[in-house]
């Protein structure tokens, strides 16, 4: 009796070892601890005191896209009102610097401190645990300051959770904007704070699906930021290290300069007026 042949396998059809199993496990990892994370802040904010502002998030339902090649787009808003003495005080170069480093301190205390941001000399990496599981490396950030407008952009270079082929393509950047002026001196001045993530190419997205990154990073990304925005009622702001931008001496319009977010090597610092 014959037997019957066998199934050749393909040699062309490899597994995608942009997306290896560690992504999966990372990406379940961060869910868990980022869940515990911000039960513990929700349960530690019925014990905070008064805060001296509000931050209320604006955004819209579809802030998230995702685009037909792949690529994703979010963008979380608030809106932060303040007292106009409290806006005199916190409006300075030195403390657009502070919110990026609060930015990055908050990702780690939210985290537990189990996912930790890593400085070099010519990136930032989001690591859990240790640098081998680096999770998202980007370039220093660059800066723009204008009168009523302050942006720090990070562009993202690579790590586990960036599709192969969109490394170097995306960014990430917080965007403050002063909104006009109260008609009645007493009243609270307002910020627009976002937080955008685009031209974001995601390998949960490419390996396994796109339901999937929405239903993993894409919702715990947003349930972060919208923790981190409101956390700003506090006005509490960690301080930079390096401190590029010292509070008493803003930066000449007619001179760029270096700045960074408190830690070692200098971004680029695009500096605008109007």
């Amino acid at each position: 009796m014959k037997e019957p042949a066998r199934r050749r396998r393909n040699p062309r059809k490899r597994f995608d070892r942009s997306v290896p199993g560690e992504n999966e496990r990372a990406v379940v990892a961060i869910a868990v601890i980022i869940a515990a994370g911000l039960a513990w802040l929700l349960v530690r904010r019925q014990y905070r005191r008064r805060l001296p502002a509000r931050s209320i998030i604006v955004t819209p339902s579809k802030s998230s896209l995702v685009a037909k090649d792949g690529s994703v787009r979010s963008v979380q808003t608030a809106r932060l009102s303040l007292s106009q003495a409290d806006l005199q005080r916190l409006w300075s170069p030195a403390n657009l610097e502070n919110l990026a480093r609060t930015y990055w301190r908050f990702l780690s205390r939210v985290t537990l401190g189990l996912v930790r941001v890593k400085y070099g000399e010519n990136d930032r990496s989001v690591v859990l645990l240790a640098s081998p599981l680096t999770l998202l490396r980007f370039d220093p950030p660059e800066y723009v300051l204008e009168p009523d407008h302050g942006n720090v952009t990070w562009r993202i270079r690579d790590g586990l959770l960036v599709a192969r082929s969109g490394r170097g393509s995306g960014w990430l950047s917080l965007d403050v904007r002063r909104m006009p002026a109260p008609p009645r001196p007493d009243a609270p001045a307002e910020l627009s704070i976002e937080v955008e993530v685009a031209n974001f190419y995601p390998a949960i997205a490419a390996g396994i699906s796109t339901p999937t990154y929405e239903a993993t990073q894409a919702f715990v990304h947003v349930l972060v930021t919208h923790a981190f925005l409101r956390s700003l009622a506090a006005l509490e702001l960690d301080e930079s290290k390096v401190r590029r931008f010292p509070a008493e001496e803003p930066p000449a319009a007619d001179a760029p300069r270096s700045a960074d977010t408190g830690e070692p090597a200098g971004p680029e610092l695009v500096k605008r007026t109007h």
